[in-house]
């Protein structure tokens, strides 16, 4: 994979990372040894080796440590160190996992694990679980603590306390690979936001392109913490996700440029994708009532921010029309009867520049 003609290095999930610690501690509670290198399985069925940063072995126990290569990703636990303690457990109790310190703990429904579960996703499981029959069978029994150095403190760079998960971070990865600048982390999270907010019966979530939109839509409608979706760029993401996942009520909250790029259609509303077009921005002004005098002006301004301010000297409000055509773009991506959709518009200093209100996202002719 390049970006901007550099090479960029593949890396490890947690999901691998603890995988491999477990069966090095696993191998070494039954032999007596620690592996080097240590080979764990995929869920594509490749195979690959890991080195162990720390290994101990004590009374009725075993630990190794892996320490997380996220390769040229700007993971937040890059460099971290994940440990796996192995004991025996209990006959015909088969695999059973716990939270050592700085992995989390489930505390809300609506996640693809049970409240009061260790924060392992199903994959990482299922890997831990298939790496610890290699070396002791189909009917092992066995302890599995994963702990994380500095997981309480890295969680907090995480969704994880907004999702209900407590104490840690999750282990979490569905190939073993983190690719980087993946976008499909994100997602991921979004959508398990939604899970988390729908499981509470929430009738109403926001999401916002960044923490200024966030907070000030917050504010406005005085949503709790777990009607918050931070969907950043993947506007699409989320609204699609919605569209088979419902709530009677959505509001998409952002900053003028966020949300002038989804009035021009666009649902990925990343830097990567363009710059907002402002000759788009200048014909909208017109059709608030500005002059070709003003739409020159914007076409030349130096951002968006800077238009608004042209067109807000003009005593031309820019804001409700591009949340009016923001608004056809989202809803066109629902496009169901029973969800309500709302724009917010807002600056960089929460001020909501531009609104429109709620109606059935089934109603493009009835643009709010």
């Amino acid at each position: 994979m390049e970006t901007d003609g550099k090479n960029l290095r593949r890396g490890w999930t947690t999901g691998a990372c603890a995988t491999a610690a477990t069966k090095a501690a696993c191998a070494a509670l039954l032999t007596g040894d620690f592996p080097y290198p240590v080979e764990i399985e995929l869920p594509s069925g490749k195979r690959v080796g890991f080195s162990l940063a720390t290994q101990q072995k004590g009374d009725g126990f075993a630990r190794a440590g892996v320490i997380k290569d996220a390769g040229d990703d700007p993971d937040v636990t890059h460099g971290a160190l994940l440990e796996s303690t192995v004991r025996p457990g209990k006959p015909g109790t088969g695999i059973t996992f716990k939270a050592g310190i700085g992995v989390g703990t489930v505390t809300r429904p609506g996640l693809p694990l049970a409240v009061g579960e260790p924060a392992i996703n199903p994959v990482p499981r299922k890997m831990i679980e298939a790496a610890i029959r290699e070396v002791a069978g189909e009917n092992a029994d066995f302890e599995v603590e994963i702990s994380v150095e500095d997981g309480e403190k890295i969680a907090e760079k995480t969704l994880n306390g907004r999702l209900g998960i407590l104490g840690g971070i999750s282990i979490l990865g569905t190939t073993g690979i983190v690719i980087p600048f993946s976008c499909s982390a994100w997602i991921h999270s979004i959508w398990r936001g939604i899970d988390v907010a729908r499981a509470e019966g929430l009738p109403h979530l926001l999401g916002a392109t960044g923490n200024a939109s966030e907070k000030a839509g917050q504010a406005l409608h005085g949503l709790p913490e777990t009607a918050l979706i931070d969907m950043g760029d993947f506007i699409g993401g989320m609204l699609k996700y919605l569209r088979t996942h419902p709530v009677e009520r959505i509001t998409v909250a952002g900053g003028v440029a966020k949300m002038t790029k989804l009035a021009e259609g666009m649902l990925d509303v990343h830097s990567k994708r363009g710059l907002a077009d402002l000759d788009a921005l200048a014909k909208l002004a017109v059709e608030a009532g500005g002059d070709e005098s003003l739409a020159n002006f914007i076409r030349q301004a130096n951002t968006v921010a800077h238009a608004f301010t042209m067109a807000g000297e003009a005593g031309i409000h820019l804001g409700n029309i591009v949340a009016q055509n923001a608004w056809k773009t989202a809803a066109a991506a629902l496009n169901k009867s029973e969800i309500s959709l709302e724009i917010l518009v807002f600056d960089r200093d929460g001020t909501l520049k531009g609104r429109a209100g709620f109606t059935p996202s089934n109603q493009s002719s009835a643009v709010p």
